[in-house]
Parts: structure tokens; sequence; C-alpha cells
């Protein structure tokens, strides 16, 4: 346990903040795992699920969660995996 009080607020704000990150990287994983899944079904709202799969990882790049490379790679993966012929 800490004893000094700029110590004791920092850790007050990194777990705020873990906590925050933490549902942001939920929802960005959840949307992924639907993305690859639709286009591995062949369903028809595989596009709008990839659509929204991007818009997560953008909006998690943005929010400083993932590293802006990190947001890139990962939409390239998934574009990859979604562009594979079933």
């Amino acid at each position: 346990m800490a004893n000094i009080k700029s110590q004791i607020k920092r850790n007050r704000q990194n777990e705020r903040r873990r906590v925050r990150n933490k549902s942001v990287r939920s929802e960005m994983r959840t949307r992924t795992k639907a993305a690859v899944s639709a286009a591995e079904t062949g369903a028809e709202h595989a596009q709008d699920a990839l659509r929204a799969a991007v818009k997560r990882i953008d909006k998690a790049a943005a929010q400083g969660v993932i590293h802006k490379n990190q947001a890139a790679n990962r939409k390239s993966r998934l574009m990859r995996r979604t562009a594979r012929p079933s």
C-alpha cells in the first residue's frame, strides 16, 4: 500500500482508467469475433458486422486504449480473415 499522497491518487486514477479501458477492449473483441463468425457462416449481415468491428477498433485507438499501429494491425488481420474464401 502506498504511503505517498500523490501515489495514492495515482493508484485511484489508474484503477478508474483500467475499468474504463476494460469495457472498451471487451467491446472491441466482441465485435471482432462477431464479424469473423458472420463471415465464416456467410451471413447477410457480415458486412455490417465487419463495419461495426472496424469502428470499434478505430474508437479504441482514438481513446488511447490501443496504439494506432496496433489498430491498423488488427484491422488488417480482420480484413484478411473475412476476405478468405469459405
